[in-house]
């Protein structure tokens, strides 16, 4: 009982301080307040972390396939030229890419990524990736995310099986 007194006291007592205080203030001292809020909502943006993430592009002549993952490679989204589009022909298209590219940006702004560091694969043996991976990454930094880096990631055939033909070779 003797508890309860004394919190009743002690919020009593605190509803006049609050009662006082709101008299006693002007209108220009309210606004002064009221100006002071945004600055620090500012600052609490500047302080938030940024998060960074993986970003790999798998291009093809064929498709494109985008995974955005955690440091750890923990998946977060996966989106394809597929998902985009229902004509084939036209999953490995540049406007396609920047579709896909979208969809990770809106994924990546929800779960607070700032940043990527982007890794681009091509088929096994091409030379180039594919023609949505420029426009993907184009579509990123305009969506404003910083890119960290950009690394190629394609395979690089070193023998490989044996070819076809036999020992002495195709004949004419």
């Amino acid at each position: 009982m003797a508890d309860e007194k004394i919190t009743k006291e002690a919020i009593e007592k605190a509803k006049e301080a609050l009662k006082n205080k709101t008299e006693d203030t002007s209108p220009e001292e309210i606004k002064k307040q009221v100006e002071e809020k945004p600055e620090t909502q500012e600052e609490k943006r500047k302080e938030r972390k940024e998060r960074i993430a993986i970003l790999n592009i798998y291009t093809t002549f064929n498709n494109t396939i985008m995974i955005l993952t955690d440091m750890a490679g923990n998946t977060i989204a996966k989106f394809t030229g597929g998902q985009s589009t229902k004509q084939n022909r036209l999953k490995a298209n540049p406007t396609i890419a920047m579709f896909i590219a979208q969809k990770i940006s809106e994924e990546a702004k929800d779960n607070g990524i700032t940043g990527f560091y982007v890794k681009i694969r091509a088929s096994t043996g091409q030379n180039n990736p594919g023609p949505g991976a420029h426009a993907a990454i184009k579509s990123l930094t305009r969506s404003g995310f910083k890119i960290l880096s950009i690394m190629d990631t394609t395979r690089v055939p070193r023998g490989g099986p044996k070819k076809k033909g036999g020992r002495r070779g195709r004949r004419v």
